[in-house]
């Protein structure tokens, strides 16, 4: 089988209706944000690719390959902050997931809450329109 790019698609167990409509980007994966369900914080990205996804979808738990230790990782396994998936869905390209989770404790591996805390670039956004020149 391949992707919507032309690229191998590993055997897993997802959906193959659902693999077929997946844009993988290099190395046939997907980015994946981490959103809180109730209050919208967005908490973290991750990449997954055809396995965590199927993983994440039979597990409820927040499941990502780590592209540095190149093995997949269940958010929590060892840290105790663990992601409870409460929905996830696909961008209208199909090459984004929002995972929608119940996250315990920090999110990101430097034991923030969320990995997007620590380096605001613009720390409030204007309310009144665009910039002026």
């Amino acid at each position: 089988m391949t992707s919507t790019t032309g690229d191998p698609v590993p055997s897993s167990g997802l959906d193959p209706a659902l693999a077929a409509r997946l844009k993988r980007g290099p190395g046939g994966l997907i980015p994946a944000i981490a959103q809180q369900y109730d209050t919208g914080e967005v908490l973290m990205l991750g990449w997954m690719d055809d396995e965590a996804l199927h993983r994440t979808l039979t597990t409820g738990r927040g499941t990502y390959w780590s592209r540095s230790r190149r093995a997949y990782w269940v958010k929590g396994d060892t840290s105790g902050h663990v992601q409870h998936v409460r929905s996830v869905a696909l961008d209208c390209d199909a090459d984004t997931i929002l995972l929608k989770v119940d996250q315990v404790g920090a999110a990101c591996h430097t034991g923030d809450r969320t990995c997007f805390d620590a380096d605001v670039i613009l720390p409030t956004a204007r309310t009144d329109g665009p910039a002026a020149d």
